[in-house]
């Protein structure tokens, strides 16, 4: 229930974003219950890819209404190739919390994280991104019944590419601030993650060695502040949204996304091969006293240059704490 909250809050202020931009803007009170007549999705839907809705809308409190206007902008998605799993215009009529959300949700990744991470061949119908909750199936065989349904097996492979490519920028922004970035979950708990991305477009907002002694809230309120009110990144999150036992991913990736779109700068070569295995973690550790013929890797990253050690290694210890490195020319 508090995963959906967090969603739910944070959906919410990434669609007012957008709708904020129209003449006259409009604005998302309740998700679940403003979604359900179609307008704000006809809206939503027409900001993102500047192409003309509004004009099939109609407004009226008769469910078929409803039901043909919510229809209509699902059959837009799927000319714009956006395949929806088990998402049909009944649903979201009636205000299905999950559905609302994962149709949300697979908006977000097709006109943002899909745009942004520009991976995903977009000439392919096997590049549509499938959507992350599903519901139960409805049947839309009555002839009478102006609902649209997708209930279509496709993988989430590209789902997850378009994410894993925004995963790898963000390892190679903030790791040479010695934050390690394994996921877009737990890794952000500490606000440390946030700041290093903060650093790495702007290094003068940040003190990394001040983070290191603050707290994980005052870390993310710091984080949001500083984003909103010397990038222009907008506040989609709060810290209380974060410091869980399991932040939710896609509201991370959704506000870490933003970051993308107000500097797209900074995209560069760093999306060349988003399938290249990366280290993403440097740990400095003393090794001593083991058998020559045990030889592993250990990666360490400084602030300037990368540089890869070979070490002595016992693979079946765990890792030690520490590694002390003594350069040779060797």
């Amino acid at each position: 229930v508090e995963r959906e909250n967090v969603q739910k809050r944070t959906f919410t202020r990434w669609i007012n974003l957008h709708l904020g931009k129209r003449k006259p803007p409009l604005k998302v009170k309740d998700l679940f219950i403003d979604i359900q007549d179609g307008k704000i999705l006809m809206a939503l839907l027409e900001v993102l890819s500047g192409q003309k809705l509004m004009h099939e809308y109609k407004s009226s409190t008769h469910r078929i209404f409803r039901l043909n206007n919510i229809a209509k902008a699902l059959k837009f998605l799927e000319d714009s190739n956006v395949k929806l799993v088990s998402i049909d215009a009944a649903e979201i009529a009636d205000g299905n919390s999950s559905l609302v959300l994962g149709l949300i949700w697979n908006i977000i990744l097709f006109f943002q994280i899909k745009e942004l991470t520009g991976n995903l061949n977009r000439n392919s119908s096997s590049s549509s991104l499938s959507s992350g909750p599903s519901g139960p199936e409805s049947d839309t065989s009555h002839p009478s019944t102006p609902s649209v349904e997708r209930n279509v097996s496709v993988t989430v492979k590209d789902q997850r590419k378009a994410i894993r490519a925004l995963l790898i920028w963000v390892q190679r922004k903030t790791r040479k601030y010695g934050v390690a970035v394994q996921d877009f979950a737990s890794s952000w708990r500490s606000g440390l993650a946030f700041l290093a991305v903060i650093k790495a477009i702007d290094s003068t907002l940040v003190d990394m060695k001040q983070a290191l002694e603050k707290s994980a809230r005052e870390n993310l309120e710091d984080a949001f502040s500083i984003a909103q009110n010397k990038l222009g990144v907008p506040r989609l999150l709060e810290p209380e949204d974060i410091m869980v036992e399991s932040p939710d991913e896609q509201s991370i990736v959704t506000y870490v996304a933003q970051f993308l779109e107000h500097f797209p700068e900074l995209e560069g070569e760093d999306f060349t091969d988003p399938d290249k295995e990366l280290p993403i973690e440097s740990t400095y550790v003393h090794i001593k006293d083991t058998p020559s013929e045990k030889e592993g890797k250990i990666f360490i990253l400084s602030e300037s240059e990368e540089n890869l050690y070979t070490v002595n290694h016992e693979r079946s210890h765990p890792a030690p704490p520490k590694v002390h490195i003594h350069d040779t020319p060797e």
